[in-house]
């Protein structure tokens, strides 16, 4: 699986930096954006494939028995009394097995998980995040977090009272869709920077910056692992 903290060079993470520090340049919002590696856990793909691949191996095991027995010598030797341990053996490493290569291939998990599971979890991870890393403690209740998870290549924008109160939850579930749609093209990066920098630009006319304003959150790319 693709991890967060292997994602983006020192560069890439410059940019991201460089455009937050741009968009608060106009704004009094304090914009937070942070990449994640995945945003649920996602047990079932793991039951589903180990318990195929249990079966797949205790069908073989099954199969082989049947093989030994029709081929039995004429010294009279049976492995009858092996073939049900022999089966259940091949059931309970098959499961382990497959569970084990379900967590760690990506798209195995990706085909027994459904859009509507990922899309729920991402955005429950994001608004924990959102409480967790201060954006929901600014003074003026102006944090807004822009938030992607990898694995489920979707996004997240939430956003403190004083921002959706200003710019409006419409506006925020459109940055969400073009910042989703823009992960497509697989350049994570621009896709952070150009929604940071519309974020900016939308944030500008209805929450200016004002005289004396105070970085509450660091201008930087946060990686969650």
């Amino acid at each position: 699986m693709r991890l967060a903290s292997k994602s983006f060079s020192d560069d890439e993470k410059a940019r991201v930096a460089k455009a937050v520090a741009e968009a608060e340049s106009k704004t009094s919002a304090e914009i937070l954006p942070v990449v994640a590696t995945a945003s649920g856990r996602y047990d079932r793909p793991e039951d589903v494939v180990g318990l195929w691949l249990g079966a797949i191996l205790a069908a073989a095991a099954w199969l082989a028995f049947r093989g030994a027995d029709a081929a039995a010598t004429d010294w009279g030797f049976s492995a009858a009394g092996l073939e049900l341990p022999a089966i259940i053996v091949a059931l309970v490493v098959g499961f382990i097995l497959g569970a084990v290569i379900a967590s760690r291939v990506g798209w195995l998990r990706a085909l027994f998980t459904s859009r509507t599971q990922m899309r729920d979890e991402v955005h429950a991870r994001a608004r924990e995040l959102f409480f967790d890393s201060r954006v929901h403690h600014t003074a003026g209740q102006t944090g807004l977090l822009v938030y992607v998870s990898l694995f489920e290549r979707a996004a997240a924008v939430i956003a403190d009272k004083a921002v959706t109160e200003k710019l409006g939850q419409g506006a925020l579930d459109e940055l969400c869709a073009a910042l989703t749609a823009s992960l497509a093209s697989g350049d994570v990066t621009s896709a952070l920077c150009s929604a940071v920098g519309e974020t900016g630009d939308r944030l500008a006319p209805v929450l200016p910056r004002e005289e004396g304003d105070v970085n509450e959150l660091p201008d930087a790319l946060v990686l969650i692992d």
